[in-house]
């Protein structure tokens, strides 16, 4: 029985990492690259036609950061898995990237036989971290969590919520569709165990968000 190849997406703003990321992954007859691009929104345009199974992505890129492109890969494209890609082994980056639903964290220069690792757990709907992130996710990743429930995108809907606007408002303002508003304001309600949009509104100006005049 032969399995079909996993297909992979490249995303890196550095021509060398790209083309150096792509040239080790080639080589693996099991894996296919079906793009390498250098920006998030390249990405995300050519993920909604090859729905690739993972996206290696990196975290520091101008426009629209790697940190930013997991919520809208995860909007658009629920069922492929996220492997960050990132020169620093930093703990804010983990967590928060752990945290927005990236599958993986690997550093750049770890080994061609990580590489392949990383992409076969997470296309395998696994994990991975290379040695050094995990251990500062174990560290930071619980208080990061408490600290901030929300996502980005999950603040920017509450925020417009508790300014009175409706999930179309808020829908064609963030440039996403009523029914992913209605989503976020049922997962927001749940992270935070409100049930009301006047609590909602009570919350913001609570934790210094908004101005009770606003």
């Amino acid at each position: 029985m032969t399995h079909r190849p996993i297909k992979v997406l490249i995303c890196d703003d550095h021509p060398l990492v790209l083309e150096g990321i792509r040239s080790v992954v080639e080589t693996f007859d099991h894996i296919r690259v079906v793009g390498a691009v250098r920006s998030a929104h390249a990405a995300l345009a050519l993920a909604e036609t090859e729905n690739p199974d993972v996206v290696m992505m990196d975290i520091n890129m101008p426009e629209l950061s790697g940190l930013d492109a997991i919520e809208l890969f995860r909007e658009r494209l629920p069922r492929t898995r996220l492997l960050m890609l990132s020169m620093h082994d930093s703990r804010e980056y983990i967590s928060t990237a752990v945290m927005y639903g990236a599958a993986g964290y690997i550093l750049k220069d770890v080994s061609p036989t990580e590489i392949i690792s990383a992409i076969e757990a997470v296309a395998a709907n696994g994990t991975y971290f290379s040695s050094g992130v995990a251990e500062a996710i174990l560290q930071k990743g619980s208080r990061a969590s408490a600290a901030m429930p929300l996502t980005t995108r999950e603040q920017s809907v509450l925020l417009l919520v508790a300014r009175g606007r409706s999930n179309k408002d808020v829908a064609a303002e963030l440039d996403i569709s009523v029914r992913t508003v209605e989503t976020h304001r049922k997962n927001i309600k749940k992270k935070l165990g409100i049930g009301t949009t006047a609590g909602l509104t009570r919350y913001v100006i609570d934790h210094g968000l908004m101005a009770a005049d606003d």
